[in-house]
């Protein structure tokens, strides 16, 4: 029989949910697990002082919760005339090759972590192991040290200059002489000695403890805007998840005040009205089709972040409007196509775990710190988040946001069932590419029938910012046609983390359990039996 699988963003963050898989544990004890131990396998994307969200589904009564643990906008009980002047706010440039975009760092970059508490949460409500027993890999890791790899070395020179801001953070990661390099084996005893006392004592540690208080020391010597208050008062929200149903299956996802599974819902009630599986993967017709899905999920998204209403965003009528004006540009001969809005550039650095055990629970959980706030808390080990540095998390301005409100975000751990039984759990990194990931991911699993390697591994596009991103792989003549109908088209000359790392696990029609590691950000599988 088998116990369980898992796909994760590492062979050494997968390895330790599914060591508690063998050990008897469940799906949650299994990804509670697994993302503590990224904290050390993936530390260029994954630090403890971020935030997620998990989805998390229950076969027993067939019962789902979706856990909020993001992060909140500090300065509870601090009038502004308080504020530290000037705060520890500065840009950074990161060179992405094509591009280049400005982040900001330093100690008022940080927002309310909610990482430690939500884990801890998740194994209190619904795990079976005590925390210490799932703690015990990363403080394995902590200890031993992690190879940074390939592709962590990859993402560590993309964001050369944050991880190079502060002596202590650089010296972390092998400076001077190995510095971000492949072969530097990360270790962070530090790291360990809190995840011991975390067994030990629980999230008060880091919320109201000794870890709490350095936090807070290092924020008031360093112009940073986290209180007492923001860190006492934190609380994990547990949610409805949003539901939605797609031909035969029901897809169950993040709700406000996340987007990202709002508009992986409009996008597949768009989707109801064509005959996706008649349509052959990579034809120009399946490119068009996708790309007008998104380019009109854009076009109707103002809605949903003016109201935040997914009910009425999501409403047939609302539905409906939006799907004739989709129909009617996809028959027009002229191809004439509207501009749709830009869409705020959000977090990359996120990354994901889906869970399938043997009792057919599931979970898909996806956490990020942003890009890394350029520093450690002394004596801790502990890279928080620098999601107020972030600007277009913050149309307001920076450092604008009312303290204690839930930041938004595009992350949507997501689950799909059929008649009350697992079929699929994804989720993805990526930014804005998240949703466009997920919905290829499922199409390709649900409608194209594809085996869950080839769904996750398939070629993908994006459409935003009235250009449509492709990854090769897909027949030159579609593409090609698609240019001369006019759209502004860059082929990517190979697979690329832009376009996500959708870690997904899946219970094909005949029983057998799937996984796929997206390689797109070094991913992998464990399965148990």
């Amino acid at each position: 029989m088998t116990k369980g699988i898992i796909a994760a963003g590492s062979v050494q963050t997968a390895e330790a949910g599914a060591e508690m898989l063998r050990a008897g544990g469940n799906a949650v004890d299994a990804a509670v697990a697994a993302s503590f131990a990224s904290f050390m396998a993936e530390p260029t994307l994954v630090a403890p002082g971020g935030g997620g969200f998990a989805l998390v589904f229950r076969h027993r009564d067939a019962h789902a919760w979706l856990y909020d643990f993001f992060v909140d906008f500090p300065g509870k009980g601090m009038d502004r005339k308080d504020w530290p002047n000037p705060p520890d706010f500065y840009a950074i440039d990161v060179n992405y090759g094509p591009t280049h975009q400005l982040f900001h760092i330093g100690r008022a970059s940080v927002a309310t972590p909610g990482l430690i508490a939500g884990l801890c949460r998740l194994q209190e409500d619904l795990g079976n192991f005590p925390l210490s027993v799932v703690l015990e890999p990363a403080i394995h890791l902590a200890r031993n040290g992690v190879p940074l790899g390939d592709f962590g070395a990859y993402v560590g020179e993309l964001l050369y200059d944050i991880f190079a801001a502060d002596e202590a953070l650089a010296r972390l990661f092998g400076a001077p002489d190995r510095f971000l390099r492949a072969d530097f084996h990360y270790k962070n005893p530090e790291l360990a000695d809190f995840l011991e006392a975390l067994g030990r004592e629980g999230p008060d540690l880091f919320y109201r403890g000794e870890v709490a208080q350095a936090i807070l020391a290092d924020q008031r010597a360093h112009g940073g805007l986290i209180t007492e208050r923001d860190l006492a008062e934190y609380q994990v929200i547990v949610r409805e998840p949003l539901h939605q149903h797609y031909r035969q299956y029901e897809l169950l996802t993040n709700p406000p005040p996340s987007r990202g599974g709002a508009l992986i819902a409009f996008s597949l009630a768009l989707l109801e009205d064509y005959a996706l599986p008649q349509i052959p993967f990579g034809s120009v017709t399946h490119l068009e089709l996708l790309a007008e899905v998104m380019r009109q999920t854009n076009l109707a998204r103002p809605m949903f972040e003016l109201t935040g209403d997914a009910g009425a965003f999501l409403a047939p009528e609302h539905v409906k409007e939006h799907a004739i004006e989709l129909a009617r540009r996809l028959r027009s001969f002229g191809r004439r196509h509207p501009e749709a809005p830009l869409p705020p550039r959000e977090h990359s650095n996120t990354s994901h775990i889906s869970v399938l055990d043997g009792e057919g629970n599931l979970i898909a959980l996806t956490t990020t710190a942003g890009e890394s706030p350029g520093f450690v808390v002394p004596g801790t080990g502990i890279i928080l988040n620098n999601i107020l540095g972030e600007a277009d998390l913050h149309p307001d301005g920076f450092l604008q946001g009312k303290p204690g409100r839930r930041i938004g975000s595009m992350m949507a751990p997501t689950l799909v069932l059929k008649d009350d039984e697992p079929v699929l759990a994804v989720g993805s990194g990526g930014a804005n590419r998240i949703r466009s990931a997920i919905l290829q991911v499922f199409l390709n699993y649900t409608d194209l029938h594809m085996d869950l390697h080839h769904a996750v591994e398939a070629p993908r596009i994006h459409f935003e910012r009235n250009a449509l991103q492709i990854e090769p792989g897909f027949p030159r003549d579609a593409v090609e046609k698609l240019r001369e109908w006019g759209y502004d088209i860059t082929v990517w000359p190979t697979r690329h983390m832009f376009f996500g790392g959708a870690h997904s696990v899946g219970l094909s029609p005949a029983g057998y359990f799937e996984g796929a590691g997206d390689s797109r950000r070094a991913g992998a599988v464990v399965r148990v039996i």
